[in-house]
């Protein structure tokens, strides 16, 4: 083998080498390549999933006002029983007294 046909020879394997990854690279892209209709889905369930943490953002800020709402009427709720129960005591031991007085009173 002469010093051309050497040289030749590497050629036509350094061609052929960059041909073969050429082709290799074009097929990683081909496969690989995302559509526009991907891309599209991507994005609509990029903007739904943003929505649902708003409504979601949304219900529990409602229902924190909501929890404040009940919770406040709660311990009104709550005073009103113990003012009611003093005055349904005071009123019990009122009539206790008057019970007594008048007894006393019928007896004497």
């Amino acid at each position: 083998m002469t010093r051309t046909d050497f040289i030749i020879a590497t050629a036509i394997i350094l061609f052929v080498a960059f041909c073969m990854g050429w082709f290799a690279n074009w097929l990683v892209h081909r496969f690989s390549r995302v559509s526009q209709s991907d891309v599209d889905q991507l994005e609509r369930m990029s903007q739904e999933l943003h929505e649902a943490e708003e409504t979601r953002d949304q219900a529990i800020t409602y229902l924190q006002q909501r929890e404040a709402e009940l919770t406040n009427q709660l311990a009104q709720t709550e005073a009103e029983l113990s003012a009611a129960m003093e005055g349904l005591r005071d009123a019990r031991h009122e009539a206790e007294e008057l019970r007594s007085h008048i007894e006393r009173m019928n007896a004497g």
